[in-house]
């Protein structure tokens, strides 16, 4: 083993990633593969690596990240399009902890990276070598693969990279790029729906069918009623039991009747009768305290035609 970490040729920058699964350091070869270095720490610095996870899972092999679609189709590289691959003698797919480009053929990286878990010869001169994990982050890197896969290499809880720092940057020339990134859009039944103005809508609240079914019945019976209502003058007007001449007209007979001279008892149970047939009709204590006061002032004249007339005279009033 030691003689594979002397065939190595020395680092020249140095990256940390912050992950769910802890810490990791990565030591980057810039000389060796000066594209693919570049392309790693701009893309740290403009935090697009930030809240990505883990999309892939290889038991034994590698665990594959980069892409911020999160599918492992995503990703692009700081170039605006794939970059060449850049291989080295000395750089080999022989033990785990190497960090190099995925890619899906020769020349076509972007932004996906993946980390190895042992040695995988199968890989050398197809996917670029740029750095590696060093000191005991390397248990932290190996976390990364100890979670439930399902048949295509997902993890159902997969690692996510929280934020990248860079240490040491070996390309001065870096001017990280104002990324702006597309919001998610929301499912369509997501969407509220607007709806006209003027209609009632209950599907906010938690009663909204009993108060649909409410509002239905309430317009059915309306409907059922239209045309059919009556005012209190109406009824009035068709109770056969109440005089056709206006209350008016025969108050003021009675008034200039030549035989009362004063309020007479049939006048006021005038009164009597029509404030206590208001009363029942409209249910209103208003037309009942009316007919209440006529039968009081029916009494009171009672009493005094018998004080100042005789009893006769009361009876003649009657006739």
């Amino acid at each position: 083993m030691s003689n594979i970490y002397i065939q190595e040729p020395p680092t020249n920058g140095k990256v940390l990633l912050k992950t769910t699964a802890g810490d990791i350091d990565i030591e980057l070869w810039s000389k060796e593969a000066p594209k693919a270095c570049r392309n790693f720490i701009q893309l740290c610095l403009e935090a697009y690596y930030d809240n990505t996870i883990f999309h892939r899972v290889v038991p034994g092999f590698i665990v594959q990240g980069g892409d911020p679609t999160g599918t492992g189709t995503g990703g692009e590289s700081i170039y605006g399009t794939p970059f060449k691959d850049e291989f080295h003698s000395r750089l080999r797919f022989n033990r785990r902890g190497l960090v190099a480009m995925a890619n899906a053929g020769s020349h076509d990286n972007g932004s996906q990276f993946f980390f190895t878990l042992g040695r995988a010869d199968e890989l050398n001169n197809k996917h670029t070598i740029f750095g590696k994990v060093t000191g005991d982050t390397v248990y932290n890197m190996l976390r990364l693969s100890e979670v439930d896969i399902d048949d295509e290499e997902r993890p159902r809880n997969p690692h996510k990279i929280k934020s990248c720092e860079v240490l040491f940057n070996p390309f001065d020339d870096i001017i990280p790029r104002e990324i702006k990134r597309p919001k998610k859009e929301k499912p369509e039944e997501e969407v509220k729906k607007l709806k006209p103005k003027g209609t009632k809508n209950f599907s906010l609240l938690s009663f909204g069918e009993e108060a649909e079914e409410e509002e239905e019945e309430v317009n059915r019976v309306s409907q059922s009623m239209k045309g059919k209502s009556k005012s209190s003058h109406d009824l009035l007007k068709d109770d056969p039991h109440l005089s056709s001449v206006p209350v008016v007209e025969r108050l003021v007979s009675c008034w200039y009747d030549p035989k009362f001279l004063i309020f007479c008892p049939p006048s006021l149970f005038l009164y009597l009768d029509y404030w206590m047939h208001l009363s029942r009709i409209t249910q209103s204590w208003y037309y009942y305290g009316f007919g209440c006061a006529s039968l009081l002032l029916t009494l009171h004249h009672v009493y005094f035609t018998l004080q100042t007339h005789s009893a006769d005279h009361l009876a003649a009033c009657f006739l």
